[in-house]
């Protein structure tokens, strides 16, 4: 598990590959991920979008950006967490994605940026 503390906001990020949806032979890998975020801030915030850049080792690189995540924009009240799972499919057994979220302060409505920890996504067998 990858954490990363940033203004007072805790990531933690798992991910996992997933075999029975990939397809090897049709150069589809597909990895889940789930994200835990902690909010160790006074004040109540609320995820307003995300950012992330998708990397593959077979050399393409795309970015996703929007609002909230999986349809959501949760508010997350001081020490209280909020968890998500997504998925990401690749070309190549080997990638990783980076980016951020940005939140709003609830008591003053103040944008800032948390940084979510870079992650690779490998297929197992590629690191034997």
């Amino acid at each position: 598990m990858l954490k990363l503390t940033t203004s007072g906001v805790k990531i933690e990020v798992r991910t996992k590959y997933e075999e029975g949806i990939s397809s090897p032979v049709l150069n589809s890998y597909v990895f889940s991920y789930e994200i835990t975020i902690h909010n160790t801030n006074d004040f109540p915030i609320q995820l307003m979008r995300r950012f992330w850049d998708i990397f593959d080792s077979s050399g393409q690189c795309r970015e996703v950006e929007g609002a909230g995540v999986v349809g959501e924009q949760p508010y997350i009240a001081p020490n209280a967490t909020y968890t998500y799972s997504s998925a990401c499919d690749l070309k190549s057994a080997r990638g990783k994605m980076s980016g951020y979220y940005t939140m709003k302060n609830h008591f003053t409505d103040q944008l800032f940026i948390v940084q979510v920890p870079d992650f690779q996504l490998e297929v197992p067998f590629v690191l034997n």
